[in-house]
C-alpha cells in the first residue's frame, strides 16, 4: 500500500461536494472503531509557532524544528499506519501553514460526512480551506463546516456511537463553537457534552484520549469533576496518566481498533499499563512534532472506521 496524494484545486473558496453512499463511506462514529482510513499532510512548512505552552517552552529553550527530520518522523508514521493495514491520504504541503500537518484541528470526518472546523488561531484558519478542497477534489464528501465561534478537532472526541464529548477552553474552542459543531450532530439524534479544559492544556486530546470503548487514557486531576463522573457512569475505565506525561504528549494517542493504539513512546510507563490490558501499542518518534505541542492523535484525522458497537 502506498500513500494517495489529496491535491488542493484551490486555496481561496473550497469546494462543497454532496455526501454520495453514506453506507459505504463508514465515516468514524467512534475514536476506536477498526480504523480504516486517515489524513495526513505533508510537514514541509513545519516550524515551532508560539502558540502554546509547549512550543513557548520550546522556543525559551533555543529549540528550532529541522524539515528533514520532521519529514523521516511523519514518515515513519505513515509507514507504520500503512503497515497496520490503514489506508493513508495526505495533503500537499501549502506555504504559509506551518500547523497543517496536524490535520486533527482542521476538520472533522462523521458518519454523514467532513465538517471543516474553525480553529481559534488566525494562522491556521486557512488550513480548512486547503484541507477541504482537498478532500473535496479526492471525492471525500463534504457535509459543511463550523462558521460560529471556533472549535478546534483536539477538542473534539466521539467518545461512543451516539454520544459526542466536546472541550472548551474559550481560546481554542469556544462555547459558540462547540455549539455549532454539536448541532451537526444533535440535528441526528447524538447527545452532545461540553467540558471545560484548561487553556495552558491547549486541547482536551492532551489529556483524555479514548482507546477502546470502555478505556480512555486521562489525567483525571486535569479534568472537569463532573467529566469524570459521566465516565465513571458510563462505565469507561481510566488508565491514569500524570502531568509530566501529559506534557511530553504521552496522553495524545491513536487507537487503530483491535486493541492495538499508536503512541509516541514518551510515556513508556503508560505504553506498558496499556499493554498490561492486552493492547498492542506500537510506538513512532515524533520529537519534531511534540514540541509544537502535537502528538500522534493531533497528526491524524480519521475518514473511515469500522462502525464500533453500541
Amino acid at each position: 500500500m502506498t500513500p494517495e496524494l489529496l491535491r488542493a484545486l484551490r486555496t481561496d473558496q473550497p469546494s462543497v461536494g454532496i455526501a454520495p453512499d453514506l453506507r459505504r463511506l463508514e465515516g468514524p462514529d467512534s475514536e476506536y472503531g477498526l480504523l480504516k482510513e486517515v489524513l495526513l499532510a505533508s510537514p514541509r512548512h513545519l516550524s515551532i509557532v508560539p502558540c502554546n505552552r509547549v512550543s513557548e517552552d520550546a522556543l525559551e529553550q533555543g529549540r528550532s524544528s529541522c524539515s528533514a527530520s520532521a519529514s523521516r518522523q511523519h514518515r515513519a508514521l505513515l509507514e507504520t499506519l500503512l503497515e497496520a493495514g490503514v489506508r493513508v491520504r495526505t495533503v500537499q504541503p501549502a506555504a504559509g501553514l506551518p500547523d497543517l500537518a496536524f490535520t486533527r484541528d482542521t476538520s472533522l470526518m462523521t458518519p454523514w460526512g467532513l465538517i471543516g472546523l474553525r480553529p481559534g488561531i488566525a494562522h491556521r484558519r486557512r488550513e480548512v480551506d486547503v484541507v477541504l478542497d482537498a478532500a473535496c477534489a479526492g471525492g471525500i464528501p463534504i457535509l459543511g463546516r463550523v462558521t460560529e465561534g471556533s472549535v478546534e478537532g483536539g477538542d473534539v472526541c466521539l467518545l461512543r456511537p451516539g454520544h459526542l464529548v466536546v472541550g472548551v477552553s474559550e481560546e481554542r474552542t469556544t462555547t459558540q463553537g462547540a455549539r455549532a459543531l454539536g448541532r451537526f450532530f444533535e440535528q441526528r439524534g447524538w447527545t452532545v457534552t461540553l467540558t471545560p479544559v484548561d487553556p495552558d492544556l491547549l486541547h482536551l486530546d492532551t489529556h483524555f484520549c479514548v482507546i477502546d470503548r470502555d478505556i480512555a487514557l486521562a489525567c483525571v486531576e486535569k479534568l472537569d469533576a463532573d467529566f469524570v463522573r459521566k465516565l465513571e457512569q458510563l462505565g469507561i475505565r481510566i488508565v491514569p496518566v500524570r502531568a509530566e506525561e501529559i506534557a511530553s504528549l504521552g496522553c495524545n494517542v491513536l487507537s487503530l481498533g483491535n486493541r492495538r493504539i499508536i503512541s509516541t513512546g514518551s510515556a513508556p510507563r503508560v505504553d506498558e499499563e496499556v499493554r498490561k490490558l492486552g493492547f498492542e501499542v506500537l510506538t513512532v518518534g515524533l520529537g519534531e512534532f511534540t514540541q509544537c505541542g502535537g502528538g500522534v492523535h493531533c497528526l491524524t484525522m480519521p475518514l473511515r472506521r469500522q462502525p464500533a458497537a453500541r
